[in-house]
């Protein structure tokens, strides 16, 4: 009997090494050397507990509302402040989001490619995890 498992995201990227660079130093991961070329890279968490992220070499450009996208989790909007300014001094930047609710628990921002990921306040989330509706 087959046993499928949910494996990793990965996120199409065009410069393997600023992505490598980027989400290396914003989640703390490390690139599997053994399991990098110049179109991929998979990234394990620092202390070894497995995989993390796969990046993978594209030429589609990011889609500005996507189907799919990473939510990272923050406890307070203080630490959601404080990592939305750490990730746009890594490379990240602000997306003028249009479909903010009032008194949204996320902010949206975009990494170097331009792929969207949200910063969630789990303390001031409604609905536990949720991110933008595209």
């Amino acid at each position: 009997m087959v046993r499928l498992r949910l494996g990793i995201p990965v996120i199409g990227v065009t410069d393997m090494d600023r992505a490598v660079t980027f989400w290396t130093t914003a989640l703390e991961l490390v690139a599997a050397e053994e399991w990098r070329s110049e179109t991929w890279c998979t990234l394990h968490h620092a202390d070894g507990s497995g995989r993390a992220l796969g990046l993978m070499r594209s030429d589609t450009p990011p889609e500005p509302r996507p189907r799919v996208h990473l939510d990272l989790f923050v406890d307070t909007a203080e630490e959601q402040r404080a990592e939305v300014e750490r990730l746009v001094g890594l490379g990240a930047r602000a997306v003028d989001w249009d479909l903010y609710p009032p008194d949204p628990d996320f902010v949206v921002l975009a990494d170097p490619d331009g792929n969207i990921f949200c910063v969630v306040d789990l303390g001031h989330a409604p609905s536990g995890s949720a991110g933008p509706a595209s």
